[in-house]
């Protein structure tokens, strides 16, 4: 998916998906320098999805089927002299749902060898940016330049992210999928029209939800993700490049409306899917269709790539693919939109954000910490407030819920987990045994958690009247003391202050006398 050139180093990797209609292999050929050509694909059907979905868990003969493509995919691999460590094995909607995945897990770790990675709903809405990212990268449509909606309806579950002239406003995982709809309408014996009446409701709440967010008539491209939507590109689209397709709203909702009419049967022969994709083909075009119609998008932009791409494109770098920058971007853009919903003194945010990174940079020998620790720091300076909005006095509290219970894009679970621990000590609380979040990290992240909440709290200190009448720093490290210099003439009286009550966690855990002068 990128040229080639003599002088650059090929090897192999791959990607298996184990999803809810099915369990999928792709194999890339990635360059030295990121770019990337897939050299074989494999799909089976397997409804897992139907298992957990009705009855809650995988069921033994699904799990038999499973092993059984799972082995076959090996025998693939090996055909390539692909080895584990080259393969990467992620699931989603169906086995993050199923109350047995962990012996489902274990059983495919002894049978295959293969060590699968469950994915929540956030990791999807970032591999789905990227791959997105990717498509259109030298393209004319670009999501710089409009309103744009990315949806992604799968099996077990719909990933919907917003964008505001290119900056993210929000990603959320629903849990609504094909898979989903279609065994509910089977369970009340429901008509094409009940599950159009139950898709246009659910819908229409979930949009006026959206709406708070960005409005949805000022959003001008609809970008799907999906095999249903590939499927609808290659029939009434207009290719534009190998990556991506573009059909006209009119030319969609047209075609989504003539599918929902057909029956499985003839949707198997028209189209030449299998059963399993068929039964799921209808709900999804609805999906697609009712969120199209609530929006003022005139185009719908169908990538012709996946989530096992998405892999691909997370794993490598090169001058073709999205620069973290870009992407650590989008993750402060969902941050400060999530911070404007809680009317966060935003003057004070971004005083404390500019002061801790600086913090971070010129302690990062000291600190033992990574690019994800500073992007964290980063996140948890704009938000560490969030809590003001329900109470003042123990603020540090509930910021700790709203993050633990709230959404930013291209954070994962474990990241929110951390981040919302960051914002709770960033007062003069101390970690407790008691205190339930902290106590169930792991050790390495527990580390994390007091370095960055240490940082935070020399940074909030600093600003303690809110009013930023110092504009900044000069930071020298001695043998033993950290000094802090005002530029400028200032009475850094009540600063002084609040560091005596903030600083002691920095001393404790880095072994400096802060000093501000």
């Amino acid at each position: 998916m990128s040229g080639s050139n003599k002088h650059v180093q090929r090897h192999l990797t791959a990607v298996i998906e184990i999803g809810a209609t099915g369990i999928r292999l792709l194999i890339a050929e990635v360059g030295s320098d990121g770019s990337w050509t897939v050299v074989d694909r494999a799909e089976r059907a397997l409804a897992l999805g139907r298992d957990v979905f009705t009855s809650g868990a995988i069921s033994r003969d699904s799990l038999l089927q499973c092993l059984a493509i799972l082995n076959r995919y090996r025998e693939i691999l090996t055909s390539w002299d692909i080895s584990d460590e080259q393969v990467s094995v992620v699931a989603t909607s169906a086995i993050r749902e199923s109350r047995n995945r962990d012996s489902v897990l274990d059983r495919v770790a002894v049978k295959t060898g293969f060590r699968v990675r469950v994915i929540d709903g956030l990791e999807e809405n970032r591999l789905m940016y990227l791959v997105v990212e990717y498509a259109l990268r030298d393209a004319s449509v670009k999501m710089t330049k409009t309103n744009s909606i990315i949806i992604d309806v799968g099996g077990g579950s719909t990933e919907i992210m917003l964008l505001q002239r290119g900056k993210m406003v929000a990603a959320h995982s629903f849990r609504m999928g094909t898979v989903i709809v279609d065994q509910q309408m089977k369970a009340m014996m429901g008509s094409a029209k009940d599950m159009q009446r139950f898709l246009a409701e659910y819908i229409r709440t979930t949009a006026e939800n959206l709406n708070n967010e960005l409005r949805l008539d000022c959003v001008k491209q609809l970008i799907a993700i999906s095999n249903d939507a590939r499927l609808v590109a290659r029939s009434v689209g207009t290719q534009m490049t190998d990556l991506y397709a573009v059909i006209k709203r009119e030319d969609f909702i047209s075609f989504a409306r003539r599918v929902t009419g057909y029956s499985v049967e003839e949707c198997v022969q028209h189209f030449r899917i299998s059963y399993g994709e068929a039964e799921s083909l209808g709900p999804g075009l609805l999906t697609y269709q009712f969120f199209l119609e609530m929006t003022g998008a005139e185009t719908v932009v169908v990538p012709y790539l996946s989530i096992r791409e998405g892999v691909i494109v997370s794993c490598v770098a090169g001058p073709d693919h999205l620069v973290r920058e870009e992407f650590d971007d989008q993750v402060v853009a969902s941050a400060v939109n999530l911070g404007k919903r809680y009317h966060l003194d935003e003057a004070h945010s971004s005083y404390v954000t500019r002061i801790a990174l600086k913090l971070f940079d010129s302690l990062e020998g000291e600190l033992g910490l990574d690019r994800r620790a500073r992007l964290l720091l980063e996140t948890a300076s704009i938000l560490h407030d969030v809590g003001s909005f329900i109470r003042s006095s123990d603020h540090h509290i509930h910021s700790q819920y709203i993050l633990a219970h709230s959404d930013i894009f291209g954070l994962t679970k474990d990241d929110m987990n951390i981040l919302s621990n960051v914002v709770r000590y960033h007062r003069s609380e101390v970690p407790s045994p008691a205190h339930a979040g902290y106590v169930s990290l792991p050790r390495s992240d527990r580390t994390m958690v007091l370095k960055l909440s240490s940082l935070l709290r020399i940074a909030d200190a600093l600003d303690r009247g809110h009013s930023q009448h110092i504009r900044d720093f000069d930071i020298e490290l001695s043998r033993d003391t950290l000094i802090l210099r005002a530029q400028g003439t200032h009475d850094v009286t009540l600063e002084r202050l609040a560091l005596d009550e903030k600083a002691n966690l920095f001393e404790e855990i880095f072994g400096y006398k802060l000093i501000v002068v």
